[in-house]
This record gives structure tokens, C-alpha cells and sequence, in this order.
């Protein structure tokens, strides 16, 4: 008789981990353990490998980060510790314990003025203390575990917490015009479907479809097609027939603390190949949430 296996995530109350506590009532081929940052502190290593040993774990995807972009410019201890070291602490503990670990990272790692889509060979260049904490986790994950996998996404909004879809749906209702930048170039990914996709991943590894030494390394994952911050605004409006008019602006217009890519797409043709997923357009994918938002 098959045992199901059970998948560990933590960071259970951000964006994508809710998104697989709301996917798991009708995922019945693993069972879960959610764990917030106030039941399983990363950062603390003891703790990490105390859980560990106490709990009968295949599989971890680690949700958990740090991800006030600006923030971190002036919480810089803060953001290593869970982005870094948080990681490094998790991907030795399911090295010890034999587990599979999918770890959660970001196309902000790169960040350069090629304009092609970013391949997972790429050269990392991080510019802020997020991206640079970011890549600083990806590599202790992928140094210390040896079943590990670093799945890279982009522009992410879900159904839980703050995100960008969230923000113009309150300033669309409120005024009748705002200003969004034009400049910066990505993919906008629905957290719902990095869930789903991990899980699908996970179902695979699991029925021996793609094979251990395949299954590990870097992976690209977000929904398909690309566009600007200004025109996602702008889909955003559409949808919800917000009469709200969208103003095209330059970066240098809204400075921030920590600096965006510029162009951020990233290339999913190795998930496709290795794992054979299907990916939804983000059209698509921003009609399928905001339908149910």
C-alpha cells in the first residue's frame, strides 16, 4: 500500500503559501503540514531541526521570505536572516531528513538591460538587499541539499496579503487617474497557479514520471506572455470596469529605495521539457482571480 506523502510549508500565511492551503482539500495525493513564522521561526536553526525530527516530512516547499522590497534596504539583518539563512536552515534540515525541498526565489536575482527572457544558466546580478538576500538563499539551498529545487518567479498576486492587482483595485475605485510606470517589463504570475504547478511537480517526482537527478537544480516558472506594469494596470481596470484613467510614466518618476529589473521575463522552456507543464497566459490567469476576488 502507497503512503501518502507529506509536503511541509512553510510560510503558510503568505501569498502562495495560502494558496496551497486552499488547493489542499482537493489535493488527496499528500497530506500537509502549514507553519507560520510564529510556529516554525526558520531563522532559528534548533528549532528548524527540531520540527524536523518530530514530524515525518518528503517534501518541503519553502514560502517563507522576506519580501518588503524597500524595507529592506534599512532591514538589512532582518531580510538576510530569513532570505539567507532561513534557507540555508531549512535546506540542511531536509538534507538530514531526506526530503525533497522546492524553494521559493524570484526574478530579481537578475537584473540587467538584456532584453531577452532569462534562461536559469543566466548570471545572477542582484542590485537591492531583497534580490541580493534572494540569490544568497537559492545558493545555500542548492549547496546544502542535494534534492533541492529553486523555482524563480515573477510580479506574484494571489488571493491573500498585499499585492499590485489589490492596490489598483482600491486606487481605481477611488480616483480618476493614476500614474504606473511604463518602463519596467515582466510576466504577472497568479500565486494560485505556482501552487497548483508545484504540486503538479511534486505528483510527478512522486509517481517516478520525472527522476531525481531531472527534478533538482533551477526552474523558471510564471504565466505566459509579457507586459508592463502600466498595461497590467490598465487589464486590471478593464476587467473590473473601473473608470479610472491609467497615466504613463518613466521610473525616475516614482523612485523607490531599491531599484526593479527593468526586464524581468523569464524563459519556462525547461519546466515545459523536464516536468511538462502547462502554462496559463496571464490574461487568462488575472480574469480566473479576479472573477473570484
Amino acid at each position: 500500500m502507497h503512503v501518502k506523502p507529506t509536503i511541509l510549508i512553510t510560510g503558510a500565511t503568505g501569498q502562495v503559501g495560502n494558496e496551497f492551503r486552499f488547493l489542499s482539500f482537493t489535493f488527496r495525493e499528500a497530506a500537509f503540514v502549514f507553519v507560520s513564522r510564529e510556529a516554525l521561526d526558520i531563522t532559528n536553526r534548533k528549532k528548524v531541526f527540531n520540527f524536523f525530527n518530530t514530524h515525518s516530512i518528503q517534501y518541503v516547499v519553502n514560502c517563507a521570505a522576506y519580501t518588503a522590497v524597500d524595507k529592506a534596504e534599512t532591514e538589512k539583518k532582518l531580510a538576510y536572516s530569513i532570505n539567507a539563512r532561513g534557507a540555508k536552515n531549512i535546506a540542511e534540515a531536509a538534507q538530514k531528513n531526506g526530503a525533497f525541498l522546492i524553494h521559493i526565489s524570484t526574478d530579481y536575482v537578475y537584473h540587467s538591460t538584456k532584453n531577452l527572457p532569462f534562461i536559469e544558466t543566466d548570471a545572477a546580478s542582484p542590485k537591492g538587499v531583497y534580490a541580493k538576500t534572494k540569490l544568497q538563499g537559492d545558493i545555500a539551498v542548492l549547496k546544502f541539499c542535494t534534492n533541492a529545487l529553486v523555482l524563480r518567479t515573477s510580479w506574484v498576486y494571489g488571493s491573500f496579503g498585499h499585492n499590485f492587482v489589490k492596490t489598483m483595485i482600491r486606487l481605481g475605485s477611488e480616483r480618476s487617474e493614476i500614474s504606473v510606470v511604463f518602463d519596467q517589463i515582466g510576466t504577472p504570475t497568479y500565486a494560485r497557479d505556482i501552487a497548483r504547478t508545484i504540486l503538479q511537480m511534486i505528483k510527478k517526482i512522486e509517481n517516478k514520471e520525472v527522476s531525481l537527478e531531472a527534478a533538482r537544480g533551477i526552474f523558471h516558472f510564471s504565466n505566459e506572455g509579457v507586459t508592463s506594469w502600466f498595461d497590467f494596470a490598465h487589464a486590471i481596470f478593464k476587467i473590473k470596469n473601473l473608470n479610472c484613467k491609467v497615466k504613463a510614466i518613466r521610473s525616475e518618476a516614482f523612485p523607490t529605495p531599491a531599484k526593479r529589473p527593468p526586464f524581468s521575463v523569464l524563459d519556462k522552456s525547461k519546466i515545459k521539457n523536464v516536468y511538462g507543464i502547462k502554462i496559463s497566459h496571464w490574461e487568462n490567469s488575472l480574469n480566473e482571480y479576479l472573477q473570484s476576488f
